[in-house]
């Protein structure tokens, strides 16, 4: 019964790295391509970002059978090019809505703090 529960759970786990790193990828081709963006990109930043987007996806094509640690290590990468870009696009004219791609969602909490209660 446990026989390939390890197997499994290994599985699960690079799937799920996969998984994150073609979403976030997605989501940063998405907000190259949307027209409300057009006119914040700075200098040389959507030519940068849009390479390094190109080769992660190329990459992900080319490597269905990558390991955990290579997607994990491929998303280290695309957050350090998307990272500052990202920051700088959204500071030049606040996050669209929704946020930035691959941000959780911003909470809303109408419910007192703790120190609002005393």
């Amino acid at each position: 019964m446990f026989r390939y529960a390890e197997e499994d759970a290994a599985a699960a786990e690079r799937i799920t790295a996969r998984n994150g790193l073609e979403s976030y990828a997605y989501n940063l081709r998405n907000s190259l391509q949307d027209d409300k963006l057009a006119d914040k990109w700075q200098g040389d930043d959507k030519t940068t970002l849009q390479t390094a987007v190109d080769e992660c996806i190329s990459w992900l094509d080319a490597s269905s059978e990558g390991s955990k640690e290579e997607f994990e290590e491929h998303q280290k990468e695309l957050e350090a090019t998307a990272n500052p870009i990202m920051s700088r696009l959204y500071g030049a004219g606040g996050a669209p809505e929704g946020g930035a791609p691959g941000a959780p969602p911003a909470a809303h909490n109408d419910e007192p703090s703790v120190e609002e209660i005393d």
